[in-house]
């Protein structure tokens, strides 16, 4: 069948390899992700070289199989959210990787982000390529190593016992390496398109480990279960839906505190967080301190720029607040180009430092676009501290005098902090 070329499917399906779209990738990261495809067709057909079909083995592979399709179909309705995704598969492709032989756990999850494309949500086709690719070396090698401690460690066991206990060592071990080689191949390829990225917010803070712990356990009940009767399979399934639905709802409250353009606090949820903290400095006598910090000359940085680098300012100066400040400080964007800080334990003096050493560090920092930009764009801020005392009893006080003190560091030339005394009056503390 002849397809002319000027068709929009031949355009939209059949490129020229040239014109793939994962050679627009940073040149380190398309050969990062050719690397890890190539090794996955290698491991692909070596384990076909060594595949045998068995009806046990293909019933118990249709009834995982199934139940993934299952739990893809759910996700139908809600939609796949973008970036780094949590999910809940592993609890059905992990049992495929150690119970069967290793050419299922490569292509299992080939097969799922196929559906998933289809079904849920169009990715440009490299990204999912690359994930089937690293998901089928991750469920690969926990087969090999499960398949080879079974023929060498766990078989010739001399008691049931010890084998019992071998047995679920192997299955949490097994079940540990698929999730660090997985994880390793996909940050590393996030990492190289991304320098800035915050991999260890990513994957190693306490919510994503407590995810995936969560459902790596689960993986290893269904594991146990499926050993002994395939039929386990589909009683395990309403407690994986309701897995994934506590993961989604997880997901959706965090995406609700956040400011999608840059990852901090909403206006909404740091006033919340920041009243309950003044709340609490109020009832135990303990130090705070509020600061608004402004972007000087925004709109002339849109102006001049474009709202791109507007956008990637915006970003950076919140990736400075995220790096550099402490643990327990909250962070928000209040709209537009202002931001606020809410300083627990803090004192004057230490507020004026802390905020001198965060203006300093902004307007010393190059933004640039991506890597686009010949030349960074420098921005500096302004910023109006005030303190918890007996002259500001409530959140409210406390914004209104950082607000005034904001207002005298525009007033009095930009780039600077000025801290306010209470009466509309300016006090610098010691240094």
């Amino acid at each position: 069948m002849h397809i002319a070329r000027g068709n929009r499917l031949y355009r939209g399906l059949v490129r020229p390899p040239a014109q793939w779209a994962v050679w627009q990738l940073p040149r380190r990261v398309a050969v990062f992700v050719v690397v890890v495809v190539a090794a996955d067709l290698a491991a692909a057909g070596l384990a076909a070289s060594a595949f045998s079909v068995r009806s046990h083995d293909l019933v118990l592979f249709g009834l995982l199989l199934a139940a993934n399709a299952a739990t893809v179909e759910l996700t139908h309705r809600t939609g796949e959210p973008a970036g780094v995704i949590k999910d809940v598969y592993a609890v059905w492709e992990l049992p495929v990787a150690l119970l069967l032989p290793p050419l299922y756990a490569v292509v299992a999850p080939a097969i799922r982000l196929a559906l998933v494309q289809w079904r849920i949500r169009r990715a440009p086709l490299y990204r999912r390529v690359f994930t089937a690719a690293a998901l089928g070396l991750a469920f690969g090698a926990a087969s090999v190593a499960f398949h080879t401690l079974s023929r060498v460690a766990i078989g010739p066991a001399p008691t049931p016992g010890l084998r019992a206990s071998l047995w679920i060592a192997a299955v949490a071990l097994c079940g540990t390496l698929q999730w660090a080689v997985n994880t390793t191949l996909v940050l590393t390829a996030i990492k190289g398109s991304d320098p800035t990225a915050r991999v260890r917010d990513m994957a190693f803070s306490r919510e994503p480990l407590f995810n995936d712990v969560t459902e790596l356990c689960v993986a290893f009940l269904v594991t146990f279960g499926a050993a002994s009767s395939s039929l386990v399979v589909i009683f395990a399934f309403p407690f994986v839906v309701l897995l994934q639905r506590s993961l989604r709802h997880s997901q959706l409250v965090n995406d609700s505190r956040i400011d999608s353009k840059t990852g901090l606090l909403n206006a909404g949820t740091w006033e919340r967080e920041a009243s309950a903290e003044v709340a609490r400095a109020s009832r135990t006598r303990n130090p705070l301190a509020v600061a608004l910090v402004d972007i000087d000359r925004f709109k002339a940085v849109n102006d001049t720029y474009g709202h791109l680098v507007g956008d990637q300012v915006l970003k950076e100066i919140s990736r400075s607040f995220q790096d550099h400040l402490r643990e327990y400080d909250l962070a928000g964007r209040f709209g537009g180009e202002e931001f606020v800080l809410l300083l627990p334990h803090t004192a004057e003096r230490d507020a004026y430092r802390i905020a001198e050493r965060m203006r300093a560090r902004i307007a010393s920092m190059p933004i640039g676009l991506d890597g686009t930009r010949e030349e960074p764009v420098y921005v500096t801020v302004s910023i109006g501290v005030a303190v918890f005392d007996e002259t500001r009893r409530d959140l409210t006080d406390l914004l209104a005098s950082a607000d005034a003190a904001l207002y005298r560091a525009k007033q009095g030339g930009r780039d600077q902090v000025r801290m306010d005394a209470g009466r509309g009056t300016d006090r610098t503390p010691a240094r």
